[in-house]
């Protein structure tokens, strides 16, 4: 989990934005305590994570807000951005910087464009009903943010000289660690989050290294942007307790080392089967989780997709999005990107060949319209419908109202039989990838091709 960040600053923020948006405001009691409501809107949406630097050759706003559309088409809901702030020169990587080293938590990165460019691309968003987060690095900022330059140093953590230092047990030379003892510090932070959906009225935050900030920070934090419209959040971390006043959705980092040592054949769908019935029940009801096969840090620092699942590409990603819980998508999959994207330097993605657009685009219009896969308590439980034994084949049935997915997995490099086991299993389907229609009964037996995957639907 490689990141570089933030700055803060005090600076008052500016008026509301018009048009405030028709969802109920999270639900404050008489008392005064706050109770958190995760907008309606994200209840079957999907997230794509935007490298701007690496999208397209001028890595701009402009660039990008033109594959706003193509990405809508592809069953895109939510756009989160990496960073969109002025990077840090003191102490900075490499050529360019990393994204999370901010200097002006109020500002946007010049090489992006202006801030009138970024309130276009997020309009051209909402105008096609998707939403819009960006990174948030509350953790630490540039050795340069604007608040050391004005001073404040003692928002941030000091050495035993006195002097401003990196986090600790980090390799994270180019940030300066944050002090949330300091409460003008928090009301600064808050205040520049604040700014971003007042001023150009995006809809939440994607949190970087969120556990390793003080968990009653995110809780203030969440009233004080609830107050100006709802949002939604997601936490970089696996933590339960964000879950409760903060955080909306967090990462599924467990099951996705699951998967990527399953193709290892270092585990098998027994590990699968211990991570459903523990790991994914610490959570609180109704709670997101987030799940990939590639981000930023994945790409960059484990190796591309196909360097780490080779021939089970598809079928990790098939499990992704019909898993409990939100599919993302990192820019460049729905392009086969076969690269580790550079993370200091300039290092565009190639579009030339948008061979998965398509086959993305079928999971992820399923995951949107189909209520059996809708996040959190909106979709069905995993009924698993395989043989318990059988530690390379897996099964699982969601339900939703009249809404059905049958979803069967080959997790090995030979051909085999899986065989369901459950009267759950038994329907009429159209099979997603083939169009197929099929009736399925118990005890019948599916052959499926080395690391082969068929999506059943009604």
């Amino acid at each position: 989990m490689k990141r570089y960040l933030l700055p803060l600053f005090a600076l008052f923020i500016l008026g509301c934005v018009e048009n405030q948006p028709k969802e109920e405001i999270a639900e404050k009691e008489t008392s005064g305590s706050y109770v958190k409501t995760t907008p309606e809107w994200s209840k079957n949406a999907t997230i794509y994570e935007v490298n701007l630097r690496q999208f397209s050759p001028g890595g701009t706003f402009k660039e990008f807000e033109k594959e706003i559309p193509r990405l809508k088409e592809m069953g895109i809901d939510i756009l989160w951005l990496m960073p969109i702030h002025p990077i840090g020169e003191k102490n900075r990587k490499g050529t360019l910087g990393s994204y999370y080293s901010v200097k002006d938590y109020k500002a946007v990165n010049p090489d992006h464009g202006t801030l009138d460019d970024f309130k276009s691309l997020v309009n051209t968003a909402h105008e096609l009903e998707m939403k819009v987060i960006i990174d948030w690095v509350a953790n630490h900022t540039a050795f340069d943010n604007v608040s050391i330059d004005e001073g404040h140093i003692d928002w941030y953590t000091p050495d035993s000289t006195g002097n401003i230092q990196p986090p600790i047990g980090t390799d994270w030379w180019d940030v300066a660690d944050l002090n949330y003892d300091n409460k003008e510090m928090r009301l600064a932070m808050i205040d520049a989050l604040k700014f971003w959906v007042e001023e150009c009225d995006i809809d939440g935050y994607r949190c970087d290294v969120a556990d390793w900030v003080p968990t009653d920070f995110w809780n203030e934090a969440r009233v004080a942007l609830d107050e100006v419209k709802p949002v939604f959040m997601l936490a970089e971390a696996e933590n339960p307790e964000l879950h409760e006043k903060a955080f909306d959705m967090s990462y599924g980092w467990h099951f996705h080392f699951v998967m990527n040592e399953i193709y290892e054949g270092k585990k098998s769908v027994k590990d699968i089967r211990e991570y459903l019935g523990g790991k994914a029940k610490e959570f609180p009801e109704g709670a997101y989780r987030l799940h990939f096969t590639s981000n930023h840090d994945e790409n960059s620092w484990k190796g591309y997709t196909a360097e780490r699942l080779g021939d089970a590409v598809k079928t990790f990603a098939v499990l992704s999005a019909t898993m409990e819980g939100m599919p993302l998508v990192y820019n460049g999959q729905e392009a086969s990107l076969a690269k580790r994207l550079e993370f200091f330097e300039k290092d565009t993605i190639d579009w030339s060949n948008l061979e998965m657009a398509e086959f993305y685009k079928k999971i992820l219009q399923l995951n949107h319209n189909n209520k059996a896969l809708w996040n959190g308590s909106y979709g069905g439980e995993i009924q698993i419908v395989s043989s318990e034994t059988d530690t390379t084949g897996f099964a699982f049935v969601r339900e939703k109202d009249e809404n059905k997915v049958l979803c069967i997995f080959n997790f090995s490099g030979k051909e085999k039989s899986i065989t369901l086991e459950n009267e759950r299993a038994e329907g009429v389907y159209k099979e997603l990838f083939s169009g197929k229609e099929l009736i399925l009964m118990n005890e019948e037996k599916i052959r499926l091709e080395p690391w082969g995957y068929r999506v059943y639907i009604r």
